[in-house]
């Protein structure tokens, strides 16, 4: 217990910005503090834990087996701690000004940002939406609070993220009425024909597309390689209203339906269930567990929840 005391729980948030951060420059700013300060706390912390916390190499700054066995335990501290100093306020959605930050992908924000702006014009008018891109934020901004709540699907998640799966969704083709798909719609043709590929999941700034990389092509792709099928994308977008503008153009669009959806009603375009199999997809929500127990956020993350379910 003595030596407990002497310890100075603040170097338990430097500790788990140099891990997640891995570079002392970087978790300096992220905790607002100067270089200097953070790199006599990386000094203090291998003096209590007897161990050197990063090391160089020729990869940049790494941790140490027991810094990473260390990582998981310091982050459920201290969310713990968030929990119990975190004050007790009563949400009114009617009365609140709260700004919610949103990660969400050009699918969600086509298909459930209307519906979710409509019930907020009833239930909080003044709460304003800051909507972002996937591009715009990092896995550290949501873990950090930063950004209130992503909305996209996932590949890979970390474990430490509270989510949500807000429905699942098949696939749909958007074709011109004129297209010669449409009268002879079989599998065949629709190899032979145009396509425009659309995609963006996950986080970051997204990459050059091999056309041959079926493994990175995603959904429709990857079910036409276990049939031993390959489609000609012409257009590689990471858009979806571009896609469907395309498909008037004469490219074939196949696409998630509630996306597809959205033009059933334009006359120049056909909707057709895809010649082959395709898994459903998932969208989730997900969120730090430092905002779990908040009351604001806990309305939001409901509302949502009853729009996606609507």
């Amino acid at each position: 217990m003595n030596q407990f005391r002497n310890i100075d729980l603040n170097l338990l948030v430097y500790l788990d910005a140099l891990l997640r951060e891995r570079n002392v420059t970087r978790a300096a700013e992220q905790l607002n503090i100067t270089q200097p300060a953070m790199s006599n706390g990386l000094k203090r912390l291998r003096t209590l834990l007897n161990d050197p916390i990063l090391v160089r190499t020729s990869e940049g700054m790494m941790p140490t087996e027991r810094a990473l066995e260390m990582q998981a335990q310091v982050r459920h501290i201290l969310y713990s701690v968030e929990e119990v100093i975190q004050p007790s306020r009563t949400f009114i959605a009617a009365d609140s000004d709260r700004v919610f930050r949103i990660m969400v992908s050009d699918y969600a924000a086509s298909t459930l940002m209307s519906p979710l702006l409509g019930a907020l014009r009833e239930q909080a008018p003044n709460v304003t939406i800051d909507l972002m891109t996937p591009s715009d934020v990092s896995f550290h901004d949501v873990e950090n609070g930063k950004v209130d709540i992503a909305i996209n699907r996932f590949d890979e998640l970390p474990q430490s993220f509270h989510q949500k799966l807000l429905w699942k969704d098949d696939f749909a083709c958007l074709l011109h009425k004129e297209h010669p798909l449409i009268d002879n719609y079989t599998l065949e043709e629709y190899l032979k024909a145009g396509h425009s590929w659309v995609s963006k999941t996950g986080f970051g700034v997204g990459i050059g597309m091999d056309p041959n990389d079926v493994q990175k092509l995603g959904w429709v792709d990857e079910a036409l390689n276990r049939l031993g099928h390959q489609r000609r994308i012409k257009v590689f977008t990471r858009n979806y209203h571009v896609a469907m503008y395309l498909a008037k153009e004469g490219l074939v669009a196949t696409l998630p339906r509630r996306a597809a959806n959205l033009y059933q009603d334009s006359p120049d375009l056909v909707l057709r269930t895809p010649p082959f199999t395709i898994p459903p997809i998932e969208l989730k929500m997900i969120w730090s567990p430092l905002l779990q127990h908040d009351d604001g956020h806990r309305w939001f993350r409901q509302l949502i929840a009853d729009v996606a379910a609507a």
